[in-house]
């Protein structure tokens, strides 16, 4: 390594940052999470330009004058819109990185991607992050940080197992010996458990309600299976398709459960269709050692209970899901041999 290497080594601001299409979350090392907000851009469509970004934006939905557009440029786990994916990493790499040093450097940043995606689609979010800032760009799958992040023996001779629930993908992934062993990545998440529980209120309430309130409604209320403590209620407001006027509704965690029953038995096939994949002495030890449960979906109530009773395997949900993906990124980029596994160019 140069001297000019180790000078942009030792002043050079590292970054992780777990790139979902639900929320962004970064982190430096040696700092912890320095910023999670949504993956939400809100552009003056006349100007041209973007007005807010993140948890800003994301206020704007459902509120916005026809001048403005609120977008998410990412979908299901990929780019959708590259010029507004770059504006908004820019916005968050600068946002997060708070030093006052008189000379900056182009950060190292390690970014996360889904591990189904094809070699556009990874070239996209290099070439976004380069552009964004990115002095270097290193490119991690997504279960495989999770599951570093999770404290998983990813480099010993055994096999683990990750479930990672997002908001556009589910990466299911069996890791042994530093790498992905096999893999399913399925475009089904978080988002479509809302917009799921919105047909279903619209269909079984004749409610009509935006996805953020689905969304809520999920959080506050959802279970894959009914609760031992007995069931939760949430009142909610919308539009009344046959009045067109605002209505309350009084909705249960049942509504909640029909609604997701189908996204649900979808990601439940793909799982089982990695067992099929896998070698079986591999699936030994994820029996023994039971499928960590892991991305922000993961953390719907009961969802452990119910894929255990399904796979008949112990599941279990990571204590810090939501963390999780961003933090063994952080990691990665402190172990040399990590690095050198992944997609990168300088």
């Amino acid at each position: 390594m140069s001297f000019l290497d180790n000078l942009f080594n030792q002043w050079s601001c590292d970054m992780a940052i777990d790139l979902g299409t639900a929320n962004t979350l970064v982190a430096i090392p040696g700092e912890g999470i320095v910023l999670n907000e949504p993956s939400v851009v809100a552009i003056d469509s006349d100007a041209n330009r973007v007005l807010s970004v993140g948890t800003e934006a994301r206020e704007m939905i459902g509120r916005n004058p026809g001048n403005i557009s609120v977008e998410k440029p990412l979908a299901d786990g990929v780019i959708a819109d590259y010029d507004v994916t770059e504006a908004m990493l820019s916005y968050f790499i600068q946002k997060a990185n708070r030093r006052t040093r008189f000379y900056q450097p182009k950060p190292r940043i390690v970014i996360c991607i889904p591990c189904g995606v094809t070699s556009v689609e990874k070239r996209a979010v290099f070439e976004a992050t380069i552009q964004a800032g990115a002095r270097q760009a290193f490119l991690i799958e997504e279960p495989m940080a999770a599951a570093i992040g999770a404290g998983l023996p990813v480099e010993e001779p055994t096999g683990s197992m990750v479930v990672d629930i997002g908001g556009g993908t589910t990466e299911i992934a069996v890791i042994s010996l530093g790498g992905i062993v096999t893999s399913n990545s399925l475009r089904i998440a978080g988002n479509e458990f809302d917009e799921a529980v919105a047909r279903h209120i619209r269909e079984v309430y004749g409610l009509n309600i935006g996805v953020r309130t689905a969304e809520d409604i999920k959080i506050a209320i959802g279970s894959a299976m009914p609760i031992s403590t007995g069931e939760l209620d949430m009142e909610i407001s919308g539009r009344d398709l046959a009045t067109n006027l605002p209505r309350s509704e009084i909705i249960q965690s049942e509504d909640v459960r029909e609604g997701i029953r189908a996204p649900l038995q979808e990601i439940l096939i793909a799982i089982k269709e990695t067992f099929l994949e896998t070698d079986p002495d591999l699936a030994g030890d994820i029996i023994r050692n039971g499928v960590l449960l892991t991305g922000g979906g993961g953390m719907m109530k009961m969802l452990d209970i119910y894929l255990t009773n399904e796979l008949e395997v112990p599941v279990y949900a990571s204590d810090t899901a939501f963390t999780n993906v961003v933090v063994g990124c952080v990691r990665a980029l402190e172990n040399p041999i990590a690095l050198q596994r992944s997609y990168t160019q300088r």
